[in-house]
């Protein structure tokens, strides 16, 4: 149960500004060179650890052969970057849109430009990733597509940066498990290794403006707030998985979709995921009615909730 909205408190946002600019001028990549593309993907290493793929643990899977295991793993890889990288075009467009409104010469509008620069890096690696492992960039559902072209228009304050926070978060907390095993492809823990570093000067920003942005709403104002950030994560994390990717292995799409959706594992993988920012997100009152119902659609909320 989200708690009554808290007071928030959040840093000097041109001191904070200030410090993210300058650690993104110390350390950062250029996927097109500091990726070897051209190097042989390994055979028989995974593309997503097998406790994490939508299937693990259901009679589905246990038919599955170990080169199917794998196949699905690859393209569920390709599908979580797809929509990664779907994500980030919007969320660059919501970071120009608030650029635009600010004050062109503070620091808080330079870093949310040296922002836009990264994601911008962050999209082709993303392209790359999914081409080099042969696969289609799946991405949301058509129709999702569509209606998220109103995102940047209708989003604003503390549910912009919260959507932004899921996104990057969920993301973040599967490659952080991946990042250093072994098991997994290079390519991928490269990839996992730029994008964890990279984005852990986005999250600062974003969870400082959530807080800023928290502060002072009122009735009318936090129930809109709350509102749109559950439909956008609803609509992310329904598309973490794709019916494609299941009929690229030989299953029924359908079948599968609705047999990843009901496995208990998958959903707990989604826990899993969603442990920290929800965390974040209910703390500061961005968690609650009228939107109660699309979270637990999302399955990112604690069991019992």
């Amino acid at each position: 149960m989200a708690r009554a909205l808290p007071e928030t408190r959040a840093g000097d946002r041109e001191k904070t500004a200030e410090r993210l600019l300058k650690s993104s001028a110390r350390k950062f990549y250029d996927p097109d060179v500091d990726i070897d593309w051209d190097a042989p993907l390994v055979d028989g290493k995974s593309y997503l650890l097998p406790h994490r793929i939508s299937l693990y643990g259901t009679d589905l899977w246990d038919g599955l052969t170990e080169r199917q295991r794998l196949d699905l793993g690859r393209h569920e890889a390709a599908t979580v970057a797809s929509v990664g990288l779907w994500f980030e075009i919007l969320l660059m467009q919501m970071l120009l849109k608030a650029a635009y409104n600010g004050e062109p010469t503070s620091r808080h509008v330079r870093y949310a430009l040296t922002e836009v620069a990264e994601e911008c890096r962050h999209v082709t690696m993303f392209a790359r990733m999914v081409d080099r492992i042969d696969c289609p960039a799946y991405g949301p559902q058509p129709y999702v597509r569509q209606l998220a072209k109103i995102l940047p228009t209708i989003a604003y304050g503390p549910a912009m940066f919260g959507s932004i926070l899921v996104a990057e978060e969920v993301l973040d907390r599967l490659q952080r498990e991946m990042v250093n095993d072994d098991s997994v492809q290079p390519l991928m823990r490269m990839v996992n290794r730029i994008h964890i570093l990279e984005e852990a000067r986005h999250v600062t920003f974003a969870r400082e403006e959530v807080r800023r942005g928290m502060a002072g709403l009122g009735r009318a104002e936090l129930r809109y707030q709350r509102f749109l950030i559950a439909l956008v994560s609803f609509f992310i994390c329904r598309s973490l998985i794709h019916p494609r990717a299941y009929a690229a292995i030989g299953l029924d799409p359908r079948q599968a979709w609705h047999t990843a959706l009901a496995n208990p594992h998958y959903q707990a993988s989604m826990r899993f995921a969603g442990e920290r920012i929800v965390a974040f997100l209910d703390e500061t009152g961005l968690i609650g009615a009228p939107g109660m119902a699309l979270w637990r659609k999302t399955f990112l909320l604690p069991a019992g909730w």
